[in-house]
């Protein structure tokens, strides 16, 4: 790409526009280099929001917003709708949906994907989150079930259909089960008077030992009184065995009959082929040197949740959080300018700015360093930490009108059947999803 008066400048192409990407591109603003973004979706998605549209309490172009227009005001700035089948290190090129595309400097910020560990019943028959299409998905398969649940007569018939069980107790499971036991205690039987609330079941499952583990454990205890008063059953220490779409296993013998299983116990990273497999990490996640270079390469970068940067501080690599990205992200915008200008350069320092995870209305848990918040005041950072982090005055307007009006209200949001759910379609795609290393 060239600059529009026609000088040549280095060609810094830019796989993924998540948090990482956006940084990486937002900081090589101004700068005498060409941008290209390659995305498969032409917009940013807001992801910490996203278990709110599955639950029908915001819609989905509130979390989303336009990469072009994002960027409309930067003029070294380029981007592709298109996907990466390949990356060439030898040409410097990457292979795409839209043809052969060269590069001097190459990021692969694609981020992760739901981990099913290889049980292909479970990724069949379970509910992923990790994008927009899939939390759609979600809401038109929680509204199907309850829709289908008015039509039974009995208790047992219904069952299936009103229990819902989420597998992994991180912050996705944690604010997903919260959304839904408010559902259940305060829409339910306004929306579907036929039922009752106690007919609904909502189940938070994890092998681990307590909810929140990458957390304190005030905010972990903090954060299951929370859910258990909100009547979420919290099963910890349980490893499920198998899902056939109508009852979920459990290796102590336990069983639930549901239709809805919400699978968040794990994540990998999206690796594009053409790297060598010895690079890659547990969690199919790309090594990477200390200043984000990805392993045997000087020219191409990983960041993000598909980043391992393997230290003696970090022997797991980084958590996949947005903050890491996002100074990844800016650390390897200036470490490309520092290599364009024969410049030293430095290792990268992860600053840990907290953790911050809502259950529902008046509860959070908050881990800010030394400080820790439970309660109104942790849900009030929340709330304005997600706000000034979305993408677009619109959105943030939107998200905090549609919040207010939940609060008033205590039944807000939409939960509209748009797009009607069939199973079928996620059989299909899971035979595209990358397999773990």
């Amino acid at each position: 790409m060239n600059t529009k008066d026609g000088s040549k400048f280095p060609k810094v192409v830019i796989i993924g526009g998540g948090f990482g990407g956006l940084q990486v591109a937002k900081k090589l603003s101004d700068k005498p280099v060409n941008v290209l973004m390659i995305d498969k979706h032409n917009y940013h998605t807001f992801q910490p929001l996203l278990y709110q549209v599955a639950t029908g309490s915001l819609e989905a172009d509130s979390i989303a917003f336009s990469l072009r227009k994002n960027f409309s005001d930067q003029k070294n700035f380029r981007y592709r709708n298109a996907e990466v089948t390949k990356v060439n290190p030898e040409k410097n090129t990457i292979d795409t949906t839209i043809g052969e595309l060269p590069y001097d400097y190459l990021v692969i910020a694609t981020g992760s994907t739901t981990n099913f560990f290889g049980n292909k019943d479970i990724e069949h028959f379970a509910m992923p989150m990790k994008s927009i299409p899939e939390a759609l998905n979600l809401r038109s398969l929680i509204l199907q079930n309850i829709e289908e649940a008015v039509l039974l007569n009995t208790k047992a018939e219904r069952e299936p259909y009103l229990n819902f069980v989420l597998v992994g107790a991180g912050p996705t499971g944690v604010e997903l089960a919260g959304a839904l036991a408010e559902l259940r205690n305060n829409i339910l039987t306004c929306d579907y008077p036929e039922l009752e609330k106690e007919h609904m079941s909502v189940y938070l499952v994890d092998f681990l030992p307590r909810v929140l583990g990458a957390m304190s454990e005030q905010a972990s205890k903090g954060a299951k009184d929370f859910l258990t008063r909100m009547g979420v059953d919290v099963l910890t220490g349980v490893k499920v065995e198998n899902y056939d779409g109508n009852e979920i296993n459990f290796e102590d013998g336990r069983s639930i009959r549901t239709k809805n299983v919400i699978w968040s116990a794990g994540v990998m990273g999206v690796v594009p082929e053409g790297l060598n497999k010895n690079i890659i990490e547990r969690g199919n996640r790309i090594r990477t040197d200390s200043v984000c270079r990805v392993a045997g390469f000087s020219n191409i970068f990983a960041i993000g949740d598909v980043a391992a940067m393997i230290t003696d501080e970090t022997p797991k690599g980084h958590p996949g959080v947005a903050q890491v990205a996002i100074q990844m992200g800016n650390h390897t915008a200036k470490t490309i300018m520092q290599l364009i200008n024969n410049e030293p350069t430095a290792p990268f320092k992860y600053l840990d700015k907290g953790s911050l995870a809502t259950i529902g209305r008046n509860k959070a848990v908050a881990d800010l360093g030394k400080l820790k918040f439970q309660g109104f005041f942790a849900w009030m950072i929340w709330m304005f930490v997600h706000l000034i982090s979305l993408l677009g005055f619109r959105n943030k307007i939107v998200v905090f009108i549609n919040w207010v009006g939940s609060y008033l209200n205590y039944n807000g949001g939409t939960r509209l059947i748009i797009r009607p759910y069939v199973m079928e379609d996620v059989q299909e795609k899971t035979r595209h999803l990358p397999k773990t290393n």
